[in-house]
């Protein structure tokens, strides 16, 4: 999907995931997302300088004593990416940390968006499974959301269950035509973009459907 707390659900590799619905807020991968586009961006731009390196090392070693785990990984990981070894390896022995600890914090879900936001975080670390739960959760608290079925549909495709997750992606493009347009660009879904039913879902005016 093209990235989605959306505006813009996900390529086989970690990523952003898009709303398909405009005026919804979009999550950014502190979320839990392992690597957004943004901290690899800064990742490589600070690879050939060590001093950067070691700056943002620093930076996450103080988010990391101070309990911000989520703010001390995106530093590691912009470290990770660096030149020199030894931080790079301590980056990521501290990414492990940092991921653990978050594993082990209690999350406290309330509305409809919380549990979707959650359900996309845990998308773009593919943990489909959770993912589907949370995101059902929230549409038992708001049915007519799109963009939750737009996510769910992408979580089931993921899944490995094509037939909920043409119910779902179904459902999302009745509430909200956009999402038949994003469907096509999200390259998560392109694996069952040209197979029935999806390709008569998203491809409605071709000869022969």
């Amino acid at each position: 999907m093209t990235g989605k707390n959306q505006g813009a659900v996900p390529k086989t590799t970690e990523r952003r995931f898009t709303k398909p619905q405009t005026g919804k807020p979009v999550p950014s991968d502190s979320d839990g997302a392992p690597v957004s586009s943004r901290v690899a961006t800064a990742a490589l731009a600070q690879s050939a300088d060590p001093r950067k390196q070691r700056s943002s090392f620093e930076a996450a070693m103080k988010l990391f004593h101070a309990r911000q785990m989520r703010e001390a990984r995106e530093l590691f990981v912009s470290a990770a990416g660096g030149p020199e070894r030894d931080v790079a390896q301590r980056s990521r022995v501290h990414i492990a940390m940092c991921d653990r600890r978050l594993e082990q914090a209690p999350v406290n879900l309330l509305s409809a968006e919380d549990y979707y936001n959650y359900g996309v975080a845990l998308i773009n670390t593919r943990n489909v499974s959770e993912a589907r739960i949370h995101l059902e959760k929230a549409l038992e608290i708001s049915p007519d959301a799109d963009h939750v079925h737009y996510a769910l549909a992408l979580a089931l495709a993921l899944g490995g269950d094509p037939k909920r997750a043409y119910e779902s992606l179904r459902r999302a493009i009745e509430l909200e035509p956009r999402n038949r347009m994003i469907a096509r660009q999200d390259q998560d879904f392109a694996p069952l973009a040209h197979q029935p039913p999806f390709e008569s879902l998203l491809y409605p005016d071709r000869k022969g459907w």
